[in-house]
């Protein structure tokens, strides 16, 4: 029987592999690929040569932001308004607040973490900005955290800063869940935000804040770290490798996150290595993968501790995707993005 991916054949690409949605297989094929021009780092590379290579990546995320821009369409019942808040070391987080137009009843609230590994691209690049909007016309009201990131343009600051400022934003919305018109907070986020908001739940739970979070809802998350050496027991980290996203491109994202190492099994850092213990007592979550990630296994492995330790929890397989293909290809499988966002609200809207 053939194996799937590069399991059964390691020359199979993404846009080959016969599991992939054909609209977003063309696509792929006009733009080259996930960080096209840029090679991967030896496994032996520096902290200073990955702290390059990650700005590098973030320019070249960079460059598709006019054509996305273009692409958007206007949400002209949509407010969005801004808010800076002091962190607990001092220093100013924004905020972005994203909420429908003339309703003042409250709503359920969605703090939302926007993906790049923790290391690269903004809360307030086009990307998070549209899916913050997508949410808010669902009758949520969304709130997107600038956090700090381990490399690009926000660096350079390696965990437990990007966590330490999910956290505080987390704290602060909960004590004005009145004022802000707040029903409820469910955090939200994909890839390095589904590990950031994976995190958050898990920082709360041994510091005994959690009632601040009512549901946690991560996509595609980022939770593992051990790209550099990967573990058979995940096999989607060999079955889809280089399907836009390699484990040697994240290794270098794991090195800027953790410099020395020292946080390889540290739960925050990297939630999968969270014992059951830890898990429970957590609000409600919600995973949701991509069948052509090689994350994927672990976000299911995540899900499955979580049913181990007896949290509330479901989880979803988006079909024919790769790496957070429900948000990156709206245009060519509008149907997929919309069942996602459906998916998102409808949990939100539940806690």
């Amino acid at each position: 029987m053939q194996r799937p991916g590069r399991l059964g054949d390691d020359k199979t690409r993404f846009e080959t592999d016969p599991r992939t949605d054909p609209r977003i297989a063309d696509i792929v094929k006009l733009a080259g690929g996930f960080g096209a021009g840029l090679e991967p780092l030896a496994a032996g590379a520096t902290y200073t040569e990955c702290l390059e290579y990650c700005m590098a990546f973030e320019q070249i995320e960079a460059q598709a932001h006019a054509a996305l821009l273009e692409m958007v369409p206007p949400f002209d019942d949509i407010e969005i308004s801004r808010e800076s808040i002091v962190a607990t070391d001092g220093h100013e987080i924004t905020l972005y607040l994203h909420q429908p137009k003339s309703i003042s009843r409250p709503l359920p609230g969605v703090i939302h973490l926007h993906g790049g590994g923790m290391a690269i691209t903004t809360a307030d690049d086009p990307g998070p900005t549209f899916w913050r909007n997508l949410l808010a016309a669902q009758g949520l009201r969304v709130i997107g955290v600038e956090y700090r990131n381990a490399a690009g343009k926000l660096g350079n600051h390696p965990f437990p800063a990007g966590l330490s400022d999910c956290a505080d934003a987390t704290r602060w919305v909960h004590q004005r869940r009145s004022a802000l018109g707040l029903a409820s907070i469910t955090v939200s986020g994909e890839s390095g935000g589904g590990n950031l908001a994976l995190a958050t739940a898990l920082k709360a739970n041994a510091e005994q804040w959690i009632d601040a979070i009512d549901g946690v809802y991560a996509m595609c998350p980022y939770i593992y770290g051990g790209y550099a050496n990967p573990s058979e027991s995940l096999p989607s980290l060999f079955e889809n490798d280089d399907y836009l996203l390699s484990c040697a491109i994240m290794r270098s994202i794991v090195k800027v996150y953790d410099p020395e190492g020292s946080h390889a099994t540290n739960p925050l850092a990297w939630p999968y290595h969270a014992d059951v213990s830890a898990l429970a007592g957590l609000p409600a979550h919600f995973i949701s993968v991509n069948e052509l990630d090689p994350l994927r296994d672990e976000g299911l492995a995540y899900y499955r501790k979580l049913l181990a330790a007896g949290v509330s929890v479901g989880a979803r397989t988006v079909h024919g995707t790769p790496h957070a293909g429900d948000m990156g290809f709206f245009h060519a499988a509008p149907e997929i993005t919309a069942d996602t966002i459906a998916s998102i609200a409808a949990f939100v809207r539940d806690r």
